[in-house]
């Protein structure tokens, strides 16, 4: 019997020449500050250079690039695993024989148009920020097992997070996989690949030094609709 762990990987997510882009984007402009928790800098902890996109001038096309990135893996990931948008939500969409309301099931979401997902992931979804990170080789790394759910004083917005992404954006290195504790995997890094997976503890995870070579990463969350926003 196969087990399902909720942990996909979209190969050429982002083409090889855009995450080279990016990478020389990176060290061109000065910006990387050390990378935080949420409990702030530890380098302990996590051992990174970050640039927050939202917060840095100059990256708002960057931050287009991966967003779009992220939601077309999004829509695999739904259909396959629409129960991320129908557990929480009771969602209903309107049947085009009778004009009536329906509650939408897993194989009606499986089986949406890729504008109609695009709606539902729009109405239900949101993107987080996104930070851009450098583990230097031997040095680096996220070695603190950690999942993306916690408390924080922000208005509960990590509370939200629905699944985490990364785009990885090279290769060329040993080690540097995303590990993930109970589902006993880890993710080799592929440049322009894309990582899917929850975000509460059961998917504890920890990114692994690179050694032989810089490791580089897009990295956010998809976090669902603040309610105010669902149910106006």
């Amino acid at each position: 019997m196969s087990t399902v762990d909720f942990i996909e990987v979209y190969d050429d997510a982002l083409s090889a020449q855009s995450c080279q882009a990016l990478i020389e984007r990176f060290e061109r402009s000065g910006q990387a500050r050390r990378g935080a928790t949420g409990g702030g800098v530890d380098v302990a902890l996590k051992d990174s250079w970050d640039i927050q996109l939202d917060a840095s001038p100059g990256w708002v096309d960057a931050r287009q690039q991966l967003n779009d990135a992220a939601a077309r893996g999004l829509r695999h990931y739904l259909r396959r695993f629409a129960h991320v948008a129908l557990a929480p939500l009771q969602l209903k969409m309107k049947d085009p024989a009778s004009g009536e309301l329906r509650p939408l099931d897993a194989g009606a979401v499986a089986a949406l148009s890729d504008d109609l997902l695009d709606g539902l992931v729009a109405k239900v979804f949101r993107p987080g920020g996104i930070n851009i990170q450098k583990y230097i080789a031997g040095q680096g790394g996220y070695p603190y097992w950690h999942s993306e759910q916690y408390p924080k004083r922000d208005s509960g917005e990590a509370l939200h997070r629905a699944v985490l992404w990364t785009i990885y954006l090279n290769d060329g290195f040993d080690a540097g996989e995303t590990e993930f504790l109970y589902q006993q995997r880890k993710v080799a890094p592929r440049t322009g690949s894309l990582l899917i997976a929850p975000t509460g503890f059961t998917h504890t995870h920890r990114g692994n030094r690179p050694e032989g070579g810089d490791k580089y990463i897009a990295t956010s969350w998809i976090l669902y609709q603040r309610a105010e926003q669902l149910y106006a």
